[in-house]
């Protein structure tokens, strides 16, 4: 990336877009072009911003056009989701993207502030970083995780499967056997009788302990597969597989990738909101790594999802609002129901606790979806960065 125009990137997983439709994997490039604009634009001396909102300009007489940008909050898990992405960038862009540093310097400053971070997701993530980048001190952050990892105590679904991963990606560097082996074993008796729940244990409140969400399936389906391939695994990869092939199954028929799943049946309790991260990186990520490790790949289900993003049917009427912008560089991050009480959510989780599959179609009248969230969180692209780019 030179003088703020990306170059066009390379990857073998680009390469599977090339026998489709062309517009798959134009949308992707547009993406990945975008996501080192923006997130150049969200970094600031090794940190990233935790979200970053748009505001319509407007004038006396209306809309007069544009976006104003506002930045909020730093995020130290979202930088080290990011600094996983960056990493797969040519150094040069790393240091265009990261203001001189490259992405190993960015691992290199999460690493050194390990002893003060108290979330083990985010510790994972930091470790993950550490061992693809080869860090020296990935050691010390490993130790930082065992230390956090207590057994015995209830933990989201999200932060177990990142356990996992940052522990398949560490083996060949460092001796984390006895911590994988627990860690793995935890993750595989979390599943439900169908897909996962939101947590390892049993502290969820009555209404919602059955529902887990999308990012509770797509961590678990990447740490198992990722572990199968780090070293033969067949458990993990069939349950990785079984997981995957639920979603897809539960896929929305325009390429949407619901939020909440039953997990004891799979099915959807709530579709919405719809992420675009989803839609463009973590469903695709998790289904490129299952492919990877020898299970089933579910490119029709990636290109549907990608679909969805470059024209949401929910918007239909009304005045188009479109997720993906090339001025401002930016994705907006969903399209939700007008429901800012979760009213619909809280619903259909109860409902669906007491009878498995039910709907109470008239919510989807009284709060219908098609409400863009004008916001950009760094995750989000640097996400997108490692589902394609790895």
């Amino acid at each position: 990336m030179h003088a703020g125009a990306p170059v066009t990137l390379q990857s073998s997983r680009l390469g599977l877009l090339a026998g489709g439709p062309p517009g798959d994997a134009t949308l992707v490039d547009r993406l990945l072009r975008i996501a080192q604009l923006r997130l150049a634009q969200q970094h600031d001396n090794g940190e990233f911003v935790f979200t970053v909102t748009g505001e319509a300009v407007t004038d006396q007489h209306g809309p007069a056009g544009g976006w104003r940008l506002r930045r909020a909050g730093t995020s130290l898990r979202y930088g080290a989701i990011t600094a996983l992405g960056l990493l797969r960038l040519p150094e040069p862009d790393q240091r265009t993207v990261l203001g001189g540093m490259t992405a190993i310097d960015l691992v290199g400053q999460q690493a050194k502030r390990i002893d003060e971070i108290t979330g083990l997701g985010d510790v994972a993530l930091v470790c993950w970083a550490a061992a693809e980048a080869g860090h020296a001190d990935l050691d010390h952050a490993l130790r930082r995780l065992a230390a956090l990892d207590q057994p015995e105590r209830p933990v989201d679904v999200v932060s177990a499967a990142w356990v996992v991963s940052a522990l398949a990606a560490a083996r060949p560097l460092a001796d984390v056997e006895r911590h994988l082996a627990a860690a793995r074993q935890r993750l595989l008796a979390a599943r439900g009788p169908a897909v996962y729940p939101h947590t390892t244990g049993h502290n969820t409140p009555w209404y919602r302990a059955h529902v887990g969400s999308f990012a509770d399936q797509v961590y678990p389906i990447q740490a198992l597969a990722r572990l199968h391939r780090s070293a033969d695994d067949p458990q993990a990869l069939a349950v990785a597989g079984t997981v995957a092939g639920a979603i897809c199954s539960a896929q929305g028929a325009d390429g949407q990738w619901w939020w909440h799943y039953d997990s004891r049946t799979g099915a959807v309790v709530e579709g919405y909101p719809v992420y675009s991260v989803h839609q463009h990186a973590m469903g695709p990520m998790a289904l490129l790594d299952l492919a990877d490790a020898g299970g089933e790949g579910y490119l029709d289900a990636i290109r549907r999802g990608l679909r969805w993003l470059a024209g949401p049917p929910e918007q239909r009427s009304g005045r188009p609002d479109p997720l993906v912008l090339d001025e401002p560089p930016i994705t907006w991050r969903k399209v939700a129901r007008a429901d800012h009480r979760k009213v619909v959510r809280g619903l259909r989780a109860a409902s669906t606790r007491i009878v498995p599959g039910a709907r109470i179609a008239a919510l989807d009248r009284v709060y219908p979806p098609g409400v863009v969230d004008h916001e950009c969180r760094p995750y989000e692209l640097g996400w997108l960065l490692y589902a394609w780019l790895s």
